[in-house]
């Protein structure tokens, strides 16, 4: 079983979900990529991570080229379709879902404020890749 998690910036949504995947079926081969990949992970989705006991500290943002001649059983887009226009997959895959969560790198506020966004988001990833997993 093969997934590819993708969004626009590889930095936060799509990281943690291959971090909570991994975590919940080590059988399972998943990447993350963005068609726009940021630097760097963010260090808000590192530590909301960390705090679960998963470590995506030495993850770094792929571009989804890197994975166009890979084959995929599911490619699953985490963009919030409201805000963001979701990526499409050009690469061969047998399913393409769309799961999508808001993007804890656009919040505002205080330092903590922002953070417990990233903490909503991740926990809203834990329960609806949990279920999908469940499903396959």
């Amino acid at each position: 079983m093969k997934i590819l998690i993708l969004c626009t910036g590889n930095s936060c949504r799509s990281q943690m979900a291959e971090g909570i995947i991994k975590s919940i079926n080590k059988d399972i081969e998943v990447y993350s990529a963005g068609t726009n990949p940021s630097s760097e992970v963010h260090p808000f989705a590192i530590k909301a991570m960390r705090e679960i006991g998963v470590n995506i500290s030495t993850n770094e943002p792929h571009s989804v080229e890197k994975y166009l001649e890979m084959g995929f059983n599911y490619v699953i887009t985490v963009c919030s379709e409201a805000k963001e226009f979701c990526p499409v997959f050009s690469g061969k895959v047998k399913h393409q879902l769309h799961i999508g969560f808001d993007d804890p790198a656009e919040a505002k506020g205080t330092e903590n404020e922002i953070y417990s966004v990233f903490i909503r988001v991740r926990d809203e990833i834990i329960r609806d890749f949990t279920k999908f997993i469940g499903t396959i």
